[in-house]
């Protein structure tokens, strides 16, 4: 397997193409200290994008019910395409090797020609400048007849005791054991991070909505936080699996299962040669303990 590395003056960055254009791990240079949840050696040789630390959502994000979705010319069949989930989830790009369309020692392009569900190119830039970790995602609708995409990123973040979220959103998607949304409604206090809060012990699995595209993640324990802007994202996902080391914040274009809700909320109809673009850029810094909030 090919791994490609970047490096600043911060921070140092490691990719794995053929996994689904994934993250392997980002991290301080001079500590070694991880800015995104640790890939070991193990968790690199499962071969799975869903252990590493981030993997791209194209063309769609998270999970579609009732087995496929209407487009203009008809109905797309979609099949489970995880061993751990009965719903389709999570688009095809993470389930492909990508190729490497250019690198530099800031910088790498990643490029896909995928034909699952439809014909689609992917590309993937990273680059890395002063410990700030930009991602460009962007989907070129390749087929004949036109289809919904959507877009996102699923990152990993370490969680520890005093890990803290900033995340300004209007309202939350709430979801049925199936996980998939029921009804948006207002923020629980357990959920609303307007600013700066603990995660919530419990399981949170939802999505938010109407979001600025910023978010700031402290992380007291570990002396470091990230200071975070999403563009082509008006939406995040937040996952908090109680008792575990790690959380998901993924910017997205759309809630989960927008293939099947009134007016397909940011999901775009895209024709042959149409694009669609989603960014994410992560700020690192030496966290200052009294420190006002970004």
């Amino acid at each position: 397997m090919t791994l490609l590395e970047l490096e600043d003056d911060l921070t140092h960055l490691t990719l794995a193409p053929e996994l689904g254009g994934s993250i392997v791990n980002w991290t301080v240079r001079d500590s070694g200290q991880p800015l995104l949840r640790h890939t070991d050696s193990h968790a690199l040789n499962t071969g799975l994008p869903g252990m590493l630390a981030c993997f791209p959502l194209a063309p769609w994000s998270n999970r579609i019910a009732e087995g496929g979705f209407d487009c203009p010319d008809g109905w797309l069949a979609l099949t489970p395409n995880s061993l751990t989930d009965p719903l389709p989830i999570h688009g095809s790009a993470w389930q492909q090797p990508w190729q490497v369309l250019s690198q530099s020692s800031k910088e790498v392009i990643l490029q896909l020609h995928s034909t699952t569900p439809f014909a689609y190119r992917a590309r993937q830039r990273f680059h890395l400048s002063a410990g700030r970790l930009s991602i460009e995602l962007q989907v070129t609708h390749l087929a004949e007849r036109a289809a919904w995409h959507g877009l996102g990123l699923h990152p990993y973040f370490p969680r520890t005791a005093s890990t803290r979220l900033k995340a300004q959103a209007e309202q939350v998607w709430l979801c049925d054991e199936s996980k998939l949304p029921t009804a948006l409604d207002s923020l629980p206090a357990q959920w609303n991070f307007q600013q700066s809060a603990a995660l919530p012990d419990s399981l949170v699995d939802n999505g938010f909505c109407q979001w600025n595209g910023h978010c700031l993640i402290q992380q007291p324990d570990l002396g470091h936080e990230l200071q975070c802007q999403a563009s082509g994202s008006d939406y995040y996902l937040l996952y908090c699996p109680p008792g575990l080391d790690f959380f998901c914040l993924e910017p997205v274009s759309h809630p989960v299962n927008a293939h099947h809700l009134p007016g397909r909320p940011g999901l775009r109809l895209l024709e042959q040669g149409q694009s669609v673009e989603l960014g994410f850029a992560l700020q690192y810094r030496v966290f200052q303990a009294g420190a006002p909030n970004s």
